[in-house]
């Protein structure tokens, strides 16, 4: 595929087909993501017809290793292949300038000079570096699906059979055109390559991601000896040993060992991960500090790593609406210019030359005209039809469908692996268009806003007790509860230190808190809601109940610790706020967004959160169901268009119906599943900066469809003489060729700028 024509004209080859529902085509990765009516059917006859039409075609293969050879080789074989081309195509367009200056007297050499020497070389030019595009320029042609090889084709061969006419037949008059078919295959094809250097740096990204999963890992035997085995051989449950330095190859289980972990190349987050026995690490890590053991929990396809590579991958295949528009100009340019160019030969030839004769003298003197040097072919300056000739070719080679094909795909591929790298995943161009447009934000709170788990923010110690006594005795009788609220207060005793006792008796009271008694410590210690210890018959004086109301309006949940009749005091519970979610908030708000915050918690632990984050009593909504998020989202949607920040499963149908749903990457799975826009890792403030990179992708798409909707508008009227009469101004077909080419690098280079932002 060279351009948007070509876009066009596979999409349409496959939407028709009969198994297939959807296609999708990428002219920059030069992938086609479909989707089959029939789960696996076989693509030999879609991939037929496709090669059948000028596009040859394989399906793609899932590569385990994330470093494909293959893709690489295959890619550094094409930009060989178009630099060998460039090179012939360059050597051959200076021979025909030395055979001008030879024709000018500026240099001796005779055979150089001779017509017979520029039609050789113009010859050789369309049989060698020229010989792939005329193929299919002409295959395309006739299967009436005309492409920007097409458009070259005609206008290189229209030169070139002109000027063997010319040649052969002195007396008709014509002008001989062989220094075009030359220097426009040295300006195609120069651009071709440095449009294809451009576009391989706009997948570096991604490439940067893949080799993230290393190719080999050390197998641990049964016998304990280690042997260094390809990753594809890997299978789960077996044991492999990670060296400090070495990237985790597959998701795994850590079993043995404690090291810290670099997750900042999936996620972004630049503080380590703490490694230890029950911990599970995604493929794609870093190991710094010393030798753990996994056990292989996922391989191949199933890990982090390669579901984030096949996400972005998607992600760019999918296209944004905007790139609708044009694709279908694209597709049916190719016609249009044909047809001026056509209109432009036939006016020139009959009329133009009639009304406007000065307009054959000054078309003599442009820039890299026809070889008028052989005036014994002629008897004039030049010809009505020799002028109509060079109008015409220019119009077919200065038309850049190829700017318009890319202006999209370029940005929507740097994008969204640009994003990648910083841990914000994208499902689609449509996602990148629909997130540079939200204007209105909801967030949940809990896991969004705040990190998602109860922890220990606060205590009371009665005057004869200690926090690290109460934390003691607390943490031994809760430490083999799964219950939230008891993982606070033992997790914040491994915090202090502080060593735990063995339990000797416990019973729990469902809904109240737990009893029980503990090694070298005498009596029934009680750990519990207040009310429930209270009941109990435990001591309560009037400074316990003081504070007891002073702690209710600081946290969320109070769990009071009693021994034997005497109360020790009691822990402040709560989820904490994610440490970057005022800093996000107010980038947010400063950047014109408006802000709800929903919750299912009951209206203090909301309301006090929302103050803290400056929410007014009006953007709060608390002790919400599911559906009552849902229905509060649909009114909002009334106003402008929503986005819904969620993690957890009742966020779902939530982030399912948003105009844009993101969810936070430490949250359920199903959240994942049901947002557009994923944020890997704890990092809040990737809301705002994913938000932002939208709002640049989308202003670089417009720019470079500006651009190439501008250039057309411009050039292809000055290809057919538009200003010749008035100013005298000729655009050559050579100088056409070399617009054509910087047009389309322009808008590759413009999408990669937004690496540097």
């Amino acid at each position: 595929m060279k351009c948007g024509s070509c876009v066009q004209a596979v999409e349409k080859l496959l939407k028709n087909h009969p198994n297939i529902s959807n296609a999708s085509v990428n002219l920059v990765t030069k992938t086609a993501f479909i989707e089959v009516k029939e789960p696996n059917i076989s693509l030999s006859d879609v991939i037929q017809t496709l090669a059948s039409k000028g596009f040859p075609s394989r399906e793609r293969v899932y590569q385990t290793i994330g470093n494909n050879a293959d893709s690489e080789i295959n890619e550094n074989w094409n930009l060989w292949n178009k630099w060998r081309q460039l090179i012939i195509a360059t050597s051959l367009l200076i021979l025909s300038v030395m055979g001008h200056l030879v024709e000018g007297q500026q240099l001796s050499f005779p055979l150089i000079g001779s017509l017979p020497f520029h039609a050789a070389l113009a010859t050789f030019a369309l049989l060698g570096p020229g010989k792939s595009i005329l193929k299919a320029g002409l295959k395309s042609a006739s299967t009436l699906t005309p492409t920007m090889d097409t458009l070259v084709s005609l206008g290189v061969l229209s030169a070139y059979l002109a000027s063997i006419i010319a040649l052969i037949w002195p007396k008709v008059g014509w002008p001989c055109f062989f220094n075009e078919p030359v220097m426009l295959l040295g300006f195609v094809l120069l651009g071709r390559f440095l449009e294809e250097r451009a576009r391989v740096k706009t997948g570096t990204a991604l490439k940067e991601l893949a080799k993230l999963q290393p190719e080999t890992a050390n197998l641990i035997l049964d016998n304990n000896e280690i042997r260094q085995i390809r990753i594809g051989a890997l299978r789960p449950g077996e044991k492999i040993q990670l060296l400090a330095g070495d990237r985790i190859p597959i998701d795994g289980l850590v079993i043995k060992g404690n090291s810290a972990i670099d997750v900042s190349s999936l996620t972004g987050e630049s503080l380590p991960l703490e490694a230890k026995p029950g911990i599970e690490l995604p493929s794609g890590s870093l190991n710094l500090e010393s030798t753990i053991t996994l056990e292989v929990k996922r391989i191949g396809s199933e890990t982090a790593i390669a579901k984030i590579i096949s996400l972005v991958e998607e992600a760019q295949a999918r296209k944004a609406p905007i790139q609708g528009l044009a694709d279908k100009v694209a597709g049916i340019f190719c016609y249009g210019v044909t047809t001026l160019s056509l209109m432009t030969f036939l006016f020139w030839w009959q009329i133009g030359t009639r009304i406007w004769p000065e307009v054959l003298e000054v078309s003599n003197k442009g820039f890299m005209q026809s070889h008028h040097v052989h005036n014994h072919l002629m008897n004039t300056p030049q010809t009505p039809i020799g002028l109509s000739f060079q109008l015409s070719i220019a119009v077919l080679v200065v038309a850049c469908p190829c700017a318009l094909g890319l202006a999209t795909p370029t940005v929507i591929t740097v994008a969204s692996g640009e994003a990648a790298k910083r841990g914000w995943l994208f499902k689609g161009g449509d996602v990148i268009e629909m997130a540079s447009k939200i204007s209105q934000i909801i967030f949940d709170k809990t896991g969004t806003l705040t990190i998602g788990r109860p922890l220990v923010v606060g205590s009371w110690e009665h005057k004869d007790s200690t926090r690290n006594m109460m934390l003691k005795v607390a943490a031994s009788i809760e430490q083999d509860s799964r219950h939230p609220l008891a993982k606070a207060i033992t997790q914040e005793a491994h915090k202090k230190e502080i060593k735990l006792e063995k339990v000797s008796t416990s019973t729990t009271y469902a809904g109240k808190g737990l009893a029980g008694k503990i090694n070298n410590l005498e009596g029934l210690i009680r750990v519990g809601t207040p009310e429930w210890i209270k009941s109990e018959g435990i001591e309560w004086d009037e400074m316990s109940e003081k504070n007891l109301k002073l702690s209710k309006r600081k946290a969320q949940s109070i769990i009071a610790v009693a021994l034997e009749k005497k109360l020790l005091g009691f822990f402040l519970i709560d989820d904490q706020l994610r440490k970057d979610a005022l800093l996000s908030i107010n980038k947010l708000r400063s950047r014109g967004f408006s802000l709800s915050l929903f919750s299912g918690d009951r209206d203090s632990a909301v309301l006090s959160l929302g103050e803290k984050l400056g929410f007014t009593e009006q953007q709060i909504e608390w002790q919400m169901l599911p559906s009552d998020k849902l229905n509060k989202l649909n009114l909002l949607k009334t106003n402008g268009l929503v986005a819904m920040i969620g993690d957890g499963i009742n966020d779902a149908p939530a982030l399912a119906a948003a105009d844009l749903g993101v969810a936070i990457g430490t949250g359920t799975q199903i959240a994942q599943d049901s947002a557009d826009l994923v944020l890997l890792g704890e990092n809040l403030e990737a809301l705002p900066n994913a938000l932002q990179l939208s709002k640049q992708a989308m202003l670089k798409i417009k720019q470079n469809l500006a651009w190439a909707f501008g250039y057309n508008l411009i050039a292809l009227p000055v290809a057919a003489g538009l200003l010749l009469p008035s100013f005298g101004l000729l655009l050559s077909p050579p100088l056409a060729a070399l617009l054509m080419a910087l047009s389309s690098i322009s808008v590759v280079f413009n999408a990669l700028s937004l690496k540097s932002k």
